[in-house]
């Protein structure tokens, strides 16, 4: 009896440090013995016969040593249990939520109005529009490029702002920031209704359990439907299996433009209120462990003159103190220490400096100057890295080259491959839907990309501050699964009067393109097809659209994923007019080469022997000369020949991307945007 005592002894021990044993022993205690509510009835049971414990006589003396052990034993397991219930805490004082929608559903004009009633400014302070598109390309185009932050507070509660771009090529600004928040406002349009791009931000939303509240805007507009955009808007929810908590969304009816919303269409407040209090009552407050290792994942970077790389992102655990000493680390355990110099949040548009951040927040910090997108800044002791940041793969690429035409060098700041090379792998630190690799020879570079508008972005900023370079046509990544080729598909939908519907399916079916619906929409005798087409018809087809349709034609593309070839697609029927001539236009050289085709030059411009002049009339390709000077002779005639130049063909670097085929480049510098034929196929003939 007393080795039997021993033995229960040391077993009551074991089962007070953990709620169920599992050893090496083949005895197993039942994890009953953790529950508090089992304690009136306890009970061991043993798996082999013969053990000294099961041959234990069930005394009377034995029942007060088994409760004792079994409340030993759901004390010692509620204890941790408590400890993990206390380490997350519920923060009702912040909100953090992102703004998406399609492109010019209304996202900028609603934050304006959302920033003006939180009181941001003064009253007589003089604000622009769309202030949260800072960047003046943003600002020219009309579009949202880049994602930023904003912070306003309402009734006590700080609520963060994310604004996001809404066209597909910039999906990859939308997809990192929805780490940051706990909810989305999803635009929609009162009479477009969901758009290609509303389905893609959307399917991301609902992918990462986020909370989504509809806002049907423009509801002033005269031809507003709103009761079938949300119908159509929760046919989408269902399409992309979302669960049923999330189909059951909180719809607000706004007019971003007059600062209005409302829970019913004709029934809108004078202010936002409606909208403000839904976003409180309806986006879940951020549930943190306050008290555990610091947790940071960056998902932005921005840059100061003076404080240098500043990186953005959400404290997911924990606090961060200004002067405080981080381990900076990626899932693959690649750790380095740093020190966070300087502590930024965001309040009321502005960067507010702070000492100390909680888990919730959203901040940015300076200090860390080689922080990437997709880092951890964690405890220094016990941080652990977050996973981090996946994209969707490109889907374009194009070769960025050294300029080597006869005016190389005469405009830009920065010509070399060094520096080229340089200015594309500094933009992969904040740009991660783009890729950037070796071309053949070493003065070339391929860029991959969401679209050819992701990457003329990319090519703008570039010649605007000071690069001078080459680029080739967009070309599509193909991709080969068990021995077949498949090339990228997109569903691309258009918008066109009623008496041009015609002329686009037209061009549709001829670059190969399927069709998947065709409606009116609205009262406004506007025609809506949708298509699915590879993304090699797509290049060049926006203009082509424009001049069928005569400018009324919109176009909205979203990748769909990837299939099988679908055969060689023309997308240019007309050749060009190349100048084999070097030195400044004349009129009445130009006033010949215009019988031929329609030019993109007036006179007096300079060009150079291989040069595009313009568009031939026919197939193929046709040398001119543009420098020819009218003779001079000692006869003069009676009455000089009027010479009459039609107006030239004005090309954006847009449309000179588009433009351009398989043996063409586009010579990109500060000043000029030139189209040139590459040398090396002029050899090569």
């Amino acid at each position: 009896m007393a080795s039997m005592a021993t033995s229960v002894a040391s077993m009551a021990s074991s089962m007070a440090s953990i709620a169920t044993i599992s050893v090496s022993s083949p005895h197993r205690v039942s994890s009953s013995l953790a529950a508090p509510r089992c304690l009136p009835s306890v009970s061991v049971r043993h798996e082999l016969l013969g053990d000294p414990l099961h041959l234990l006589p069930r005394a009377s003396a034995s029942a007060p040593k088994l409760a004792a052990l079994a409340a030993r034993s759901a004390l010692a397991t509620e204890e941790p249990a408590q400890a993990k219930e206390k380490k997350m805490t519920v923060r009702s004082d912040v909100r953090n939520i992102a703004i998406v929608a399609h492109v010019d559903h209304g996202k900028t004009t609603l934050v304006d109005a959302m920033l003006r009633q939180a009181k941001v400014f003064r009253d007589n302070q003089s604000v622009q529009e769309r202030i949260m598109d800072s960047n003046d390309l943003e600002r020219e185009r009309g579009i949202t490029i880049l994602s930023k932050n904003t912070a306003i507070r309402y009734k006590g509660t700080k609520i963060n702002i994310i604004d996001t771009p809404g066209h597909s090529d910039f999906g990859g600004e939308v997809e990192r920031v929805l780490n940051m928040v706990d909810g989305v406002l999803l635009l929609v349009d009162s009479v477009e209704g969901p758009m290609p791009q509303t389905r893609f931000v959307l399917k991301k939303a609902l992918e990462l359990g986020q909370t989504v509240v509809v806002v049907v805007n423009k509801v002033d507009r005269p031809s507003a439907r709103p009761e079938y955009v949300v119908n159509t808007t929760f046919e989408l929810f269902v399409e992309l299996n979302a669960s049923d908590e999330q189909c059951d969304f909180q719809v607000v009816y706004a007019s971003g433009i007059h600062g209005k919303a409302g829970l019913e269409p004709d029934q809108l407040s004078d202010d936002l209120e409606p909208l403000f209090e839904s976003v409180i009552r309806c986006i879940p407050e951020p549930r943190v462990d306050l008290e555990g290792p610091l947790q940071m994942l960056i998902t932005n970077l921005d840059y100061d003159e003076h404080k240098g790389r500043i990186a953005i992102g959400r404290v997911h655990a924990g606090r961060m103190k200004k002067g405080m000493e981080v381990k900076v680390c990626t899932p693959d355990d690649r750790c380095r220490n740093a020190k966070v110099n300087e502590l930024f949040e965001y309040d009321n548009f502005i960067r507010v400096p702070a000492d100390t951040v909680e888990a919730g927040d959203i901040c940015c910090l300076s200090g860390i100057d080689d922080v990437l997108i997709g880092e951890t800044l964690a405890d220094k002791v016990d941080g652990v890295a977050l996973p981090t940041i996946t994209v969707e793969e490109p889907t374009v690429r194009m070769s960025f080259m050294v300029n080597t035409s006869p005016f190389a060098g005469r405009e830009g700041k920065y010509v070399t491959s060094r520096n080229l090379r340089d200015r594309l792998y500094r933009e992969l630190e904040r740009n991660l839907a783009m890729k950037v690799e070796d071309g053949e020879t070493a003065d070339s570079f391929i860029v991959s990309g969401r679209g050819t508008l992701h990457l003329t972005i990319l090519i703008e900023n570039m010649r605007r501050e000071g690069y001078e370079f080459m680029i080739g046509p967009p070309k599509v990544i193909n991709r080969e699964i068990n021995g077949k080729k498949l090339e990228p598909f997109e569903d691309a939908t258009v918008e066109v009067p009623e008496e041009y519907v015609g002329a686009v399916v037209d061009m549709l079916g001829k670059r190969r393109g399927q069709m998947l619906d065709l409606s009116t929409s609205g009262s406004e005798n506007t025609t809506v097809v949708k298509y699915r087409m590879p993304t090699r018809g797509l290049l060049g087809l926006r203009n082509a659209m424009l001049t069928a349709s005569r400018g009324t034609a919109v176009l909205n593309t979203i990748f769909y994923g990837y299939d099988e070839w679908a055969g060689d697609i023309s997308t240019r029927e007309q050749g060009s007019l190349v100048s084999f001539d070097t030195g400044p236009t004349t009129s009445y050289a130009l006033f010949s080469c215009q019988d031929r085709g329609n030019l993109f030059l007036a006179p007096g411009v300079p060009v150079y022997k291989g040069q595009i002049i313009g568009i031939h009339q026919r197939p193929g390709d046709l040398s001119l000369n543009a420098c020819k000077r009218k003779a001079a002779t000692n006869v003069r005639s009676n009455k000089e020949a009027t010479v009459v130049l039609a107006s030239p063909i004005e090309l954006s670097l847009d449309d000179c991307v588009e433009y351009i085929q398989e043996d063409e480049l586009v010579e990109v510098t500060p000043l000029s945007i030139r189209m040139c034929k590459n040398p090396k196929t002029l050899k090569k003939r």
